[in-house]
């Protein structure tokens, strides 16, 4: 299977060999709509260090959306150590059909892009005029890589799009990133087209 990252060297499973690192990603290009939120997710693409977010075993448990308290943004700096797959709790609330609930990523990347400012910003309105929601920040990817590093690089896109959030004035106790890498595909298919619907974020109400 093709990694998802696919300038660098797949991983010798038999020797342990390490893989080699993808070169530098260009950091945010643009000019935004909204000033405000231009320079949130500024912020997050350059400032917020996501190297070290930790990516917990929880195959087995039922998330409930507990109180949670610069990289390049690309794959290459994505920590593949004992990750698993989660599971999200499902939920009769009623999910937001005025508001595009899907943040799409650049290959092998976990940098928020642009194009996306207006819709964390309505996602962030929404959320402090509902303050008893919560929203599951479900991230994904497509097929390429291994499974543990695409899980771990679902989990970055899911931390990117809950910081980008708190920083627009989003309760941490109203968000959890959370991540499914390439198990749950928008779209099947072995091309570009599929590969980029599925590099992506969720946001699910519960």
């Amino acid at each position: 299977m093709f990694k998802e990252n696919r300038n660098t060297a797949d991983l010798d499973r038999a020797s342990g060999a390490p893989s080699v690192r993808r070169p530098f990603v260009p950091r945010w290009t643009g000019v935004f709509a909204v000033t405000f939120v231009a320079a949130t997710l500024a912020a997050c693409g350059s400032n917020v260090k996501l190297d070290d977010v930790p990516v917990e075993d929880r195959s087995s448990m039922v998330s409930t959306l507990p109180q949670a308290p610069g990289t390049t943004g690309t794959g290459a700096a994505v920590d593949q150590r004992g990750v698993s797959g989660v599971e999200v709790a499902g939920g009769d609330v009623a999910q937001p059909t005025a508001m595009v609930r899907t943040v799409y990523f650049d290959y092998d990347s976990f940098v928020v892009r642009p194009e996306f400012a207006a819709t964390l910003e309505a996602h962030a309105k929404y959320l402090a005029a509902n303050s008893r929601l919560r929203v599951a920040l479900e991230g994904h990817t497509d097929e390429r890589g291994g499974r543990e590093y695409n899980l771990a690089l679902g989990q970055k896109r899911g931390e990117a799009v809950r910081r980008a959030l708190s920083l627009l004035g989003v309760n941490e106790a109203q968000m959890e990133a959370v991540s499914f890498g390439e198990e749950k595909p928008a779209v099947v298919g072995f091309d570009e087209a599929a590969f980029a619907k599925n590099r992506r974020v969720e946001l699910t109400y519960r």
